[in-house]
């Protein structure tokens, strides 16, 4: 008897795992197809704010988790975003000097040479599945791309750094649309790094210790000591240079393409509050330890999570009422005269840049 009750006591034990196991992949199949509608949903959210050019909704949705999800929205999301008509939108388009072939036939730019020297390291990281043919191919239409902006727009000075941005460009975006989406760019959102000195640059970097200075002031006291210099390849390139996979860096550039270009400075701002206790371990009177971590990306890095941070910096403490702001972020920064659009990077329109660094009809 005791063994039979054994075996049914077993058996009934087994059906249960049974229904339990097939409960748990009835959920876990429900929550999969629930996740797989959401971002459907999201897709056709995203493309129908590209449709109406709704810059406030594409602004939301590249805060929101997972930003454009694909390449193939960010397509039309960034175009947009740059001010430009997404592929296949003829119906705004404009005669664009930088897509046809003239510039070969422009005076060469004064700082070509640099220029292939920097591609000729391009593409270290990503893509990681071309041959030596195809990788050469790619070094190619990045030279180009760079060149031939440079040569329609020779009063933009090419800095290091500038190449790494363009091949996120040119590994996203289609190639009809390359050169206006890095044209734009390059005048309406990263100028202040294409003037004939960094001195812009740098004045932006005076921002991140007021942004720490009003968020939190212990850290801000224990790295006063440090020059934010270690901010630089950062925000110079769009974080291009440092991040080190096409899926976080495209993931990154729908945030930074939707908002103002000071963002940058607040996600840079949220890096290092991300890493306060570290930070906090190493004696504030050793600077130069405390530049090298800073310098570098923490990894893994949490995107996301520094997206909302970054978010909530900047709402919380606009850069109006940032010292730095208003003594050193001149009047023709990009900070500045892309400050509050709403309507994408490329409202100002394109004209000659101005020898304070402003754009010019």
């Amino acid at each position: 008897m005791d063994q039979m009750l054994a075996v049914e006591t077993e058996t009934d034990m087994v059906d249960v795992n049974e229904k339990v196991i097939h409960e748990d992949d009835t959920l876990d199949e429900k929550t999969t197809n629930h996740k797989d509608e959401a971002a459907e949903q999201k897709k056709r959210t995203i493309l129908e704010a590209c449709k109406m050019r709704d810059y406030a909704a594409l602004r939301a949705l590249a805060e929101s988790p997972g930003g454009f999800l694909t390449d193939s929205i960010r397509q039309q999301a960034w175009l947009v975003l740059l001010g430009l008509p997404p592929p296949g939108d003829d119906t705004k388009s404009e005669p664009n000097s930088d897509a046809d072939d003239s510039w070969g036939s422009l005076p060469p730019h004064k700082d070509e040479d640099q220029v292939q020297l920097d591609v000729n390291r391009a593409f270290v990281y990503y893509p990681n599945d071309q041959n030596d043919n195809q990788l050469s191919h790619s070094k190619t239409l990045l030279s180009t791309l760079i060149i031939r902006t440079l040569r329609h727009h020779p009063y933009l000075s090419y800095f290091q750094g500038y190449h790494d941005i363009c091949q996120v460009l040119l590994l996203t975006l289609p190639s009809s649309s390359q050169p206006a989406a890095l044209s734009h760019l390059s005048l309406l959102r990263i100028r202040d790094f294409m003037l004939p000195n960094l001195y812009p640059a740098i004045s932006q970097l005076r921002l991140l210790p007021d942004i720490l200075r009003s968020s939190d002031p212990e850290l801000w006291h224990h790295l006063s000591s440090t020059e934010p210099f270690f901010a630089l390849s950062g925000t110079l390139t769009m974080y291009a240079h440092d991040i080190t996979t096409l899926g976080e860096i495209t993931r990154l550039f729908d945030i930074l393409l939707s908002r103002d270009p000071v963002f940058s400075l607040y996600l840079f701002a949220a890096i290092v509050r991300s890493r306060r206790g570290e930070l906090l371990g190493i004696p504030e009177d050793e600077p130069e330890m405390l530049h090298s971590v800073l310098s570098k990306l923490p990894q893994p890095l949490d995107l996301e999570g520094l997206i909302t941070s970054a978010v909530a910096l900047e709402k919380e403490f606009p850069p109006e009422g940032l010292r730095s702001w208003r003594r050193e972020i001149g009047r023709w920064s990009v900070l500045k005269t892309g400050r509050g659009s709403s309507k994408g990077a490329g409202v100002e329109g394109e004209g000659e840049v101005s020898e304070e660094g402003g754009v010019e009809e």
